[in-house]
């Protein structure tokens, strides 16, 4: 794209998949000025037939939801807004097959490195040769605040020394017992830190830091990560149940990136339901109530910057799903112009929403 303000063309786009982001996204697409919504792929039987709008949260459009492939592809869209719950390789190769682009949340797509089997990765690249199409995938975290946040902080350093990402997330108000309890490890005894959560940060940060890294030509050598517990100092009463005092109230999951000897990029989740707590690792955890981000760039005109979300505590679950959804619906125009292939975030110009 020349100008992001006067677009080449409208895009036929579809969306694949509706559930909190899914949807967001489906609601977004409607309502953008250059998107024709042409079509949307459900996973479930209960939703094919129903209305785009419906699905959406708004008035009906005339847009049905199918579960068949072979409907939605042959409605030709420009590009397919890929957003299942799982990720399926032979789904993303036939819609690029197809000749349809694609924009998607699945961290697998960031970087190709992601994908684990190299195989998979020349699978895609050979799908999106063959159909003439790109694929590219992004959202919040990861997305956002590791790659397009810190690539623009970047561009006005000549030295990096070290880049913090702190994520915040204050759990207190999810009233999900079984996410709470058991997926997260709140309320658990002291020791027995979900070894789930180091994994899951590994393999959803280290690519994105890796895409970074290299972007700015200090590619890093190995990764480290370190889960650390806070332990409730009282009970503490939360939507979703009662976290007993001597429990796990907090987590901080770490990685830790090194070019050669040197920590290079450190991304920390901190995660937690109280922030009165004493910590396993001894040190003193700086544990702001409001959810977000801070990002600390230290090089020869060292950055900080606190991100946080200024709604209501009412409004909250209605913004959420749009931190992932928006920037790949943005992204669509850039995608569709691409080359093909697999294409980051540092393979594509800087990404301009229209707004109007």
């Amino acid at each position: 794209m020349t100008d992001a303000a006067t677009p080449k063309k409208r895009y036929r786009v579809v969306q694949w998949a509706t559930g909190n982001v899914g949807s967001r996204a489906l609601r977004n697409t409607i309502q953008h000025p250059d998107y024709d919504l042409v079509g949307v792929w459900v996973h479930s039987a209960s939703k094919a037939g129903r209305d785009a709008g419906e699905l959406a949260g708004i008035a009906p459009i005339g847009v049905k939801a199918t579960n068949s492939i072979d409907e939605v592809l042959a409605l030709k869209p420009d590009c397919v807004l890929y957003m299942p719950h799982v990720f399926s390789v032979d789904e993303v190769v036939r819609i690029l097959e197809s000749g349809a682009n694609i924009s998607s949340t699945r961290m697998e797509l960031q970087n190709p490195a992601a994908l684990g089997d190299p195989t998979i990765a020349a699978r895609i690249e050979a799908a999106c040769q063959k159909g003439g199409t790109s694929v590219h995938a992004s959202g919040s975290s990861p997305g956002f605040i590791s790659e397009a946040l810190p690539v623009v902080l970047a561009s006005i350093q000549r030295r990096l020394d070290h880049l913090l990402i702190d994520e915040f997330a204050d759990c207190s108000s999810r009233n999900s017992p079984e996410m709470i309890f058991e997926m997260m490890g709140f309320g658990q005894k002291p020791g027995s830190y979900n070894e789930g959560q180091l994994h899951h940060l590994k393999t959803s940060f280290a690519p994105t830091l890796q895409l970074l890294s290299t972007s700015l030509g200090l590619p890093i050598d190995r990764f480290e990560v370190i889960g650390a517990e806070g332990i409730a100092r009282n009970d503490v009463p939360i939507a979703a149940g009662l976290v007993p005092k001597g429990t796990v109230a907090a987590t901080r999951s770490t990685l830790i990136g090194y070019h050669g000897d040197t920590p290079l990029m450190t991304f920390r989740a901190n995660w937690f339901v109280s922030t009165d707590v004493d910590t396993s690792d001894g040190e003193v955890w700086d544990l702001r109530k409001e959810s977000g981000w801070r990002v600390i760039m230290q090089g020869d005109c060292p950055l900080r910057l606190d991100i946080t979300f200024p709604v209501s505590e009412e409004d909250y679950p209605e913004m959420t799903p749009g931190l992932t959804a928006n920037r790949p619906v943005n992204a669509i125009p850039y995608v569709c112009e691409a080359a093909p292939g697999i294409v980051t975030t540092f393979d594509l110009p800087q990404i301009v929403a229209r707004l109007g």
